[in-house]
Order: C-alpha cells, then structure tokens, then sequence
C-alpha cells in the first residue's frame, strides 16, 4: 500500500482518511439530532394545540349547559346572550381545531358538530317555550340525549387526540435511540479507521528509518576503524581539539540546564494532568444530577397528567349534581303549580315545594362555582406541564453542553499526558547525551595529545564520510522534509 511514497505524504493520507471519517460522523449526528427535534416538535404540537382545543371544546360545552340552566331557572336576556356568545365560541373552537386535524381527527370533529346541531336544536326549543309552560318529557329526554351524544363525541375526541399524542411520543424516543445508535456506530468506526491508519504509519516508519540506521551503522562501523588508523596521527590538530574541548564544556552545561527544565515540564504536566482528571470527574457527578433532574421533571409531568384527570372525574360528578339540581327545581316548580291548584289546603306544602326550589337553586349554583374551581385547576395544570417540557429541554440542552464538556477534558487530559511522556523521554535523553558529553569531553582530551598524520586512513575516512551524507540524503528523502 502506498509503496515509493514519502512518509509525510502517508501521513497525510492517513490524516484525510481520519478526517473524512470524522466529518462523515459529524454530519450523521447533526442529521440525526435535527430528526429527533423535530419528533419532539411535532409531539409538543400536538400536545399544545390538539389536545388543548379539544379540551377547551369541553369546557366551552359545560359552560354552554350551565347557562342554559341558568335561563331555564331565570329566563333573563343575560343567559341568553350568554348561550348565543357560547356558541359561537364552541363553533369557533371547533373550526380552529379541525383546520390543522386529518384522519381519524376529522372524523370525530364531525360528529361533535353534527350532535352539537341537534343539541342546539333542542336547546333552542325548550327555550321558545313560554315561562309558564312546562316541557313536555319526551322532549326533555331528547334534549338530555342530545347533550349525552355531544358529551360523548367529545370524550371520543379527546381520548382520540391523547392516543395520537402517546403514539408521537413512543416514536419520537424510537427516533431518539435509532440516531443514539447510529451516532455510536460511526464513532466506533471512525476510532478503528484512526487506529488502523496509526498502526500502519508506525510499522512503515519502523521499517523503513530501522533499514536505514542499518546502513548508518554499518558505515558508522568502517569509519570507527579508519579513526582506529589515525590514533598515530593529528599532532597539527592538538589546537583545534582545544578549542573542541571548551565547547564540549559549554555543551555540557547546556545539556545540564535542558535537563533541569525537562525535569520541571514534566512535573506541571503531571500537576496538570491530575487537574484534568478532577474536572472530568466533576462533569460527571454533574451529569448524574441533571439526569437526576430530567427524572423529576418526567415524575411531575406525570403528576400533572394525573391531576387533570381527576378534575374531569370531579367535573362528571359535579355534571351529575347540576343535572340532580335541575330535576329537584322543576319537580319543586310542578309542585308549586299543584298546591296553588289546591287551593288552602296546598299552601303548606307551596311553602316547602318553595323551599326545595331554593336549595335546589343554591345547589346548582354551588355546582358552578365547583366546575369554575375545576376549570381553574386544569388551566393550571396545563400551563405547568407546558412550563416543565420546557424546563426539560433545557435541562435536555444543558445536558449536551455537559457532554461536550466531558469530551473536552478527556481530550485534554490525553494530551497532557502525551506531553508528560514526551518531557520523560525528553528528560532521559538530555541526561544520557550529558553522559556521552562528558566521555566524548575526555577522549577529545585524549585525541589531543596523540594526534598525527596519516593519507591512507584519511582518504577511507572520507570516502566513509560521503557514503554516510549520501544514506543521510536518502533518510531524509523517505521522511519527505528534505530540501529541494
């Protein structure tokens, strides 16, 4: 693979290989990231909007019956603006929430329309009657069936809008796990790549620097025994091995300062490295605690969701009161209208029949401020579920950040610890060539005294010496640095 090439032109490929892999991983994560938002989105959509307005709908329709009670009792132009703004209100409603509905959805928005029709259609005949008239049975028993067909299309509806909600919410996490796991997949390929390219760069560059020191070696063998001719010879050069031996001094305390620095280097490299280790370790007890926080948050939402639950359970009960109420005041109304029939002997029992039209008053009364106080609590129950999914996106947001952070001091703290390997190394090698200063100080001493001439020996010495410059060229050709 590659064979003839230079070894920063493999470098290089192996780098563009890594780094292809690396953007490749980006992308797919962004991709992956911008399909599980917009799951989320479209889960918050509907969870704000569907499922609200279908709510709201059942609100306005209660509130629609509790006016109507009120005209039935009163039979004041109060009440009966009331019930036409309520319609309009119901109708608005309902047309604002099948404009964005499809499906199934629509479906069921039909119904609740067609059986409002016919519930406004009662309620509009019951209240033509006149004031002293009263409804016939089977009308009221069309019009209590009406309004249990209207009740029941928009409890069809709103469970409806909520299993579309759970079932946006299972595939938006179906969507989060898949991007989760095709996110690991690439990283784990793109590590081995990086692995791989690393490895075979290595063996390259051992091969081909280990054939050449051969080489140099062997050359570096001949040109030790050429010296070994001349040690009879150099007498003219006991002047010149003087001066060699002052910068071999200086050298050497050179050799000696580097050595302390090294020393130094590697001792913050460590102090660094630790700190870096200790940050690591903080981010993840702080990711444990917003992992933590994400829990309470899911446990609240749940809680939410429970609450308003039991408020519709409240508000049928309180639905079944009103409807008690009503049927206790028209039965006192009847009675009323027996005993003034009766004459003297009805007045007592006028005055009772009078008192259980007013309790049964205070009771319907009683009702609605119930139903008031329930719709209150939903409003707040919806606001905060509405106010804890956003503080779970943030918590989601913070969570990444903490994990950039993570990957953050790891590398760090690879890199430290590559440098305080690298100053080690440094250290080493500064002691062992002040070692080889301080012996090569002591044969220059030597050489100096012994110096002398010899043809023979100097010409193989530089027949050696070009062989060696020549090998050198070739080193450096495979390393690719060498000028052109």
């Amino acid at each position: 693979m590659m064979q003839g090439h230079t070894f920063g032109r493999k470098m290089g490929v192996g780098v563009g290989i890594t780094g292809v892999l690396t953007m490749l991983s980006v992308i797919v994560s962004v991709v992956c990231m911008l399909f599980v938002v917009q799951a989320k989105d479209r889960v918050i959509t509907a969870a704000t909007q569907e499922l609200t307005g279908a709510e709201n709908l059942n609100r306005l329709m209660e509130r629609r019956l509790a006016d109507f009670r009120g005209f039935m009792l009163w039979r004041t132009q109060e009440f009966t603006d009331a019930l036409a703004q309520d319609r309009i209100d119901f109708r608005s409603q309902l047309n604002d929430l099948g404009s964005s509905a499809d499906g199934t959805i629509k479906t069921l928005i039909a119904r609740v329309s067609e059986t409002e029709q016919a519930h406004a259609a009662m309620v509009d005949g019951l209240m033509a009657l006149p004031a002293n008239t009263k409804a016939d049975p089977a009308t009221s028993s069309q019009a209590l069936q009406a309004r249990q067909a209207v009740q029941a299309a928009l409890t069809d509806l709103i469970n409806r809008v909520r299993a579309d909600v759970q079932a946006d919410q299972r595939h938006s996490s179906r969507q989060a796990n898949l991007a989760i796991a095709v996110i690991m997949g690439l990283g784990l390929l793109t590590t081995g790549s990086a692995i791989m390219v690393a490895w075979r760069l290595s063996r390259d560059l051992r091969r081909e620097v280990g054939a050449a020191v051969g080489h140099i070696q062997s050359s570096s063998a001949q040109l030790e025994a050429a010296a070994a001719q001349q040690v009879n010879g150099g007498r003219d050069q006991a002047s010149a091995m003087n001066e060699i031996t002052t910068t071999i001094n200086e050298l050497l305390i050179t050799s000696r300062q580097i050595a302390d620095s090294a020393q130094r280097v590697s001792k913050i490299a460590e102090e660094t490295e630790a700190a870096a280790r200790n940050g690591d370790h903080t981010i993840d007890q702080t990711r444990a605690s917003i992992t933590a926080i994400r829990t309470q948050v899911d446990q609240i939402v749940q809680h939410m969701l429970a609450l308003g639950e039991k408020s519709q359970q409240i508000g049928t009960v309180v639905d079944l009161v009103s409807e008690l109420a009503e049927q206790t005041n028209i039965l006192a109304i009847n009675a009323t209208i027996e005993a003034s029939g009766a004459g003297e002997w009805g007045r007592r029992f006028a005055v009772v029949a009078e008192e259980i039209r007013k309790l049964a008053d205070r009771t319907a009364a009683s009702a609605k401020e119930i139903r008031a106080l329930i719709e209150d609590v939903r409003g707040a129950v919806n606001t905060t579920v509405m106010a804890t999914e956003i503080g779970a996106k943030a918590v989601d947001a913070g969570s990444r950040q903490f994990d950039d952070a993570t990957s953050s001091f790891r590398e760090i703290a690879q890199l430290v610890a590559t440098t305080n390997d690298a100053t080690r190394e440094i250290e080493l090698s500064t002691k062992q060539q002040t070692t080889a200063v301080e012996q090569v100080n002591v044969a220059v001493s030597d050489t100096a005294r012994v110096s002398r001439d010899n043809e023979t020996s100097a010409v193989q010495t530089k027949q050696t010496a070009a062989h060696l410059s020549n090998l050198s060229g070739e080193l450096l050709d495979m390393v690719g640095t060498r000028s052109h």
